[in-house]
């Protein structure tokens, strides 16, 4: 247990919340379970299904459910409670694997089941991040995020892996039943730690129309589309990049796999040194440090596509997420009225389903008709377009709330 707990304070750090220890046990778990089956849906889609041509349209259209979902998920979790939503969603992924066995043996239930998949996936997620502000105080939102950050990483560090043996060894029936374990596993952790609320929960119920407060939220509104150009930018490095490098500039299919693990191993090393090193700096600068750390360095990729400029871009990459993940969701948290805090969270989901199913469209057509390097000059544009429109929401809302104010200003 020594040897366990100075592993943990080393990835960790010594700030963690006490009450937030549950959570990020949970969210491993979780992330673990499906990280070893997203990886390979897509394949299992070609390989079992024969679903190539349809498959850009199987993610378009589980995007754009998904998007609902996650609003869904948050909106009932302000009304019933986080822990009640977490644990229905992760049951439907306990239930989800088996679907997909019986999809694998008819090709319309399969399409079905992959379309779905985002939706089933979207549904907890904005609730989880609503509940680590209701379990920690505003000072420490920053941080906390980080932390669940860090455990959600360290669960995809060993999902893919995992997955690929049991692929080796049993094939994808195997692997759908261990992931639905894996999910029970989840599951019934969540049940026996996630609390029923929390000390900075809200204690008003919400209000009757949630999505129409939200909408005349014109900063929040705005701050939103910020986050659709960040997503974008985001998938871009997830979905573009490896056909670009594969299919453009000539690079094994393997090297993906090892380029793309510096991902996942530098946020669960570096994401709490980091947070904690930006700390120093107002929430907003470092917002919009980030989306342009995240987007200018593909313009290295119009110069070069050598490993070396490769890694380079992966490296400051990762700090730029490192640096905008868990910042955007503490100043949603801050924007966010308490009795609408699932909503708002749910609202701010949906961007990323929105990112997910732009990013290839425009991402896949750019190559196709300009090559990579307007591809990729084009993904810097949009991580400068995403940071402006953070700049220009977070000013609109500082004119109309005191909370905004206390973020551009926060150091």
């Amino acid at each position: 247990m020594g040897a366990v707990h100075r592993f943990a304070r080393l990835i960790f750090g010594d700030s963690v919340d006490p009450a937030l220890r549950p959570l990020l046990a949970v969210s491993l778990v979780m992330a673990l379970a499906r990280s070893a089956l997203w990886t390979f849906t897509a394949v299992w889609a070609i390989k079992v299904l024969g679903a190539r041509d349809a498959l850009p349209f199987v993610f378009l259209a589980s995007a754009l459910l998904a998007a609902g979902t996650g609003y869904v998920g948050g909106w009932l979790s302000d009304r019933v409670g986080r822990r009640r939503v977490m644990l229905f969603a992760e049951a439907l992924m306990v239930v989800y694997p088996f679907a997909l066995v019986v999809g694998g043996h008819d090709h319309p239930v399969g399409i079905g089941v992959l379309v779905l998949g985002g939706s089933i996936g979207a549904l907890g997620g904005s609730v989880s991040q609503a509940m680590v502000a209701d379990l920690v105080p505003p000072s420490g939102h920053v941080a906390a995020y980080a932390s669940v950050r860090v455990a959600s990483n360290f669960g995809v560090i060993f999902g893919p892996p995992l997955g690929s043996l049991v692929l080796a060894l049993g094939g994808w029936d195997t692997l759908f039943v261990v992931v639905a374990v894996s999910s029970a596993v989840a599951w019934m952790l969540a049940y026996r730690l996630l609390p029923q609320g929390g000390r900075y929960a809200p204690t008003d119920g919400p209000p009757p129309r949630s999505l129409a407060l939200i909408a005349r939220d014109h900063a929040f509104t705005l701050f939103m589309f910020s986050a659709v150009f960040a997503w974008i930018v985001y998938v871009a490095w997830e979905v573009v990049l490896p056909v670009s490098l594969v299919d453009g500039y000539g690079y094994e299919t393997w090297a993906w796999g090892l380029i793309v693990w510096v991902n996942p191993l530098l946020v669960t090393v570096f994401q709490v040194r980091l947070t904690s090193s930006a700390s120093r700096f107002s929430p907003a600068h470092v917002l919009v440090a980030a989306m342009l750390i995240m987007g200018l360095p593909f313009l290295l990729l119009t110069w070069s596509h050598a490993l070396v400029t490769v890694l380079v871009v992966a490296v400051l990459f990762v700090i730029g997420e490192m640096l905008w993940v868990p910042t955007s969701q503490a100043i949603v948290a801050r924007l966010a009225p308490e009795e609408m805090r699932g909503a708002y969270f749910g609202a701010m989901g949906s961007t990323a389903a929105v990112g997910w199913a732009l990013a290839p469209l425009l991402g896949l057509q750019s190559r196709n008709s300009f090559g990579d390097a307007v591809t990729w000059a084009m993904f810097a544009c949009l991580g400068v377009v995403a940071a402006g429109l953070a700049i220009a929401a977070l000013s609109l809302g500082r004119r109309h709330s005191p909370g905004v104010g206390e973020v551009l200003s926060e150091a």
